[in-house]
């Protein structure tokens, strides 16, 4: 009798605890007596392997056994590599040359745009994976959901910096970007205090502030500009041009999320959609910088830290995150108990059903935990709170 075969890949934007969580994964199944199938750039790997060349399994795909991860978890990033490949949105450019004419391709768009899902699920069968393990946020979630619909056994794990994935506390990566920032919020301190500066750091955070509102609480950043509330660009100078005199050393800091909205503005994006739906986000600190020297007359040092918030190895928490979503993962395929997401509630590990994924949004609870009249991170009443006041 043939082992049964789990499939794993990463999609989307790495994060520190990826490797730890694919090396926990693969132990367990080992162990299980499962076969692995490493599939490389996430869902790229089953939309380009072409079943007519062998050749592509060697590239697209790896067997995994203990040496092939014994020491992945000692750096950050994701070994199988990862892409923002959405398979039932392939957009014209990016149709493999085989795939063109095909039978398997449904249109979705008058601009021909198209769904392969039906090839992805040939691609699966063909391959001979039981059980499809996906690590990833909520974009390359959204396809775990369609091939759950689909009838592929699935069992999904959280993964963003951003930590908002729809129906758990907490997703791997949040811990070690919180933790870069901090680090580099405190050090950027002394450049800012000895020119006697205003510091504006931005931080990555699509639709959610929760990188900037946690950075700023525990480095005690003046003023935190989170996704969720517009902000005044007067009141945000006044507040800084405060803040700045009542330092000794005369100088003030701020965070503010990549996502952030001026009142009376938009989102401030760059470039083409992705397959998601998403346009490259960043840039909206070097306005503020622009409009807070403009109207201050101050001297700003600006700084983006962007990927440098998801480089390198994780920390103790997000190993330990990712380690027990991983165990948890196969534990879960051992009962064949799939169509789930792991997760986390109440500082408990559990599961929910991986639908929930698009269930709603996941945001900053704005009453809960920040001050919109004095753009500050604000805890009312801790007895209760999750860890990450999330």
């Amino acid at each position: 009798m043939s082992k049964r075969t789990i499939g794993i890949l990463t999609g989307g934007g790495d994060v520190p605890g990826l490797n730890p969580c694919m090396k926990a994964v693969v132990l367990s199944a080992l162990e299980n007596d499962y076969r692995v199938l490493g599939i490389r750039r996430g869902w790229a790997g089953l939309l380009l392997y072409n079943l007519d060349e062998p050749a592509t399994f060697d590239y697209y795909i790896r067997n995994l056994g203990r040496e092939d991860v014994r020491t992945i978890d000692r750096t950050g990033g994701t070994f199988l590599h990862t892409s923002r490949t959405n398979p039932q949105r392939v957009k014209p450019s990016a149709i493999p040359d085989f795939l063109k004419n095909s039978k398997y391709g449904k249109p979705v768009d008058e601009q021909g745009t198209m769904d392969y899902t039906d090839y992805v699920l040939e691609v699966l069968e063909h391959l001979g994976i039981d059980v499809l393990v996906t690590i990833g946020g909520d974009d390359t979630l959204s396809y775990t959901v369609r091939l759950d619909k689909e009838g592929v056994p699935v069992v999904a794990i959280p993964k963003t910096m951003d930590n908002d994935v729809f129906g758990t506390d907490y997703c791997i990566g949040f811990s070690t970007a919180v933790t870069r920032s901090v680090d580099f919020i405190t050090n950027m301190r002394t450049s800012v205090g000895s020119h006697e500066r205003i510091g504006i750091i931005e931080l990555f955070g699509r639709n959610s502030g929760e990188t900037s509102l946690i950075a700023a609480y525990l480095s005690y950043v003046d003023r935190a500009i989170i996704t969720e509330v517009p902000f005044n660009i007067d009141k945000l100078c006044h507040f800084l041009m405060e803040d700045k005199r009542a330092n000794p050393s005369n100088y003030a800091m701020m965070t503010i999320s990549e996502g952030a909205i001026m009142e009376g503005g938009d989102v401030v994006e760059s470039g083409e959609a992705d397959a998601y739906g998403h346009r490259k986000l960043g840039g909206v600190g070097a306005i503020v910088a622009e409009e807070v020297k403009r109207r201050t007359g101050q001297d700003i040092m600006y700084q983006q830290l962007a990927y440098l918030m998801r480089s390198g190895a994780p920390d103790s928490l997000d190993r330990m995150v990712a380690m027990s979503f991983g165990h948890l993962a196969i534990q879960l395929i051992n009962r064949g108990d799939t169509g789930k997401m792991v997760a986390l509630h109440g500082g408990k590990y559990t599961t929910v059903p991986v639908s929930m994924v698009l269930a709603g949004k996941k945001r900053v609870d704005v009453a809960a935990y920040y001050d919109i009249e004095n753009y500050r991170p604000k805890v009312r009443d801790f007895m209760g709170v999750p860890m990450f006041l999330s």
